[in-house]
């Protein structure tokens, strides 16, 4: 498999991005890889990149884009923070991603039993973190449901990632909201945005479309 080129990344469009992505994570559940030389891209790219999509994801070590998605060089943007939320250093990188490098596809990409959501459940302290996670409280206090304070908490991972899911679902209201370049493109139908959770057990990954 050669790395994208200009004329290649043209003839995408935001579905055939998602079916790409989609096609990339069940071969990665069955154990399987596409046919590339990695070296042979890194020579192909050199010049110039052209990825189809765009991933924001968690920093967590399990979570790796490229690898869930059996992607190559050069096939995706991918900015990682933990909790997976968008601030204006993100956002700046997403419009760069889209409007000036021709991405079709953003993904707000989650995880189950995600350590900074853990973190946000339990309303964590400590140093620059806690600046970290007061960013995904807001996904805690949109999930009305357990209302027993005792089980709002780490030790609950159903509501854990329950609110993981709510964090992404806040996130690309976010991304719609604080940026106008992505709004307009995806209103457009230039682009779709879109939220999905990786599963830590499966290795499988669910779309919200």
């Amino acid at each position: 498999m050669k790395a994208h080129t200009k004329e290649t990344q043209a003839a995408m469009t935001p579905n055939k991005s998602l079916e790409y992505l989609k096609e990339g994570n069940q071969r990665f559940q069955d154990n399987l890889k596409a046919d590339r030389n990695l070296l042979d891209q890194v020579k192909d790219t050199s010049n110039g990149q052209y990825p189809f999509a765009t991933i924001l994801s968690c920093i967590d070590s399990r979570v790796s884009s490229e690898l869930i998605f059996d992607q190559g060089i050069g096939d995706i943007f991918s900015a990682r923070v933990a909790g997976n939320f968008v601030n204006e250093d993100i956002l700046g990188s997403m419009e760069f991603a889209c409007k000036l490098a021709g991405t079709k596809l953003v993904v707000v990409l989650g995880h189950t039993s995600c350590g900074a959501v853990k973190g946000a459940c339990d309303n964590a302290k400590m140093g620059n973190l806690t600046k970290l996670i007061e960013k995904i409280t807001p996904a805690v206090n949109a999930v009305s449901e357990p209302q027993d304070a005792s089980l709002r908490n780490s030790k609950n991972i159903e509501f854990v990632d329950n609110v993981s899911k709510k964090n992404v679902e806040l996130t690309i209201e976010r991304i719609m909201k604080e940026s106008e370049v992505l709004a307009d493109m995806q209103n457009n139908g230039e682009i779709m945005i879109i939220g999905a959770m990786y599963d830590i057990h499966s290795g499988a990954v669910t779309f919200y479309e």
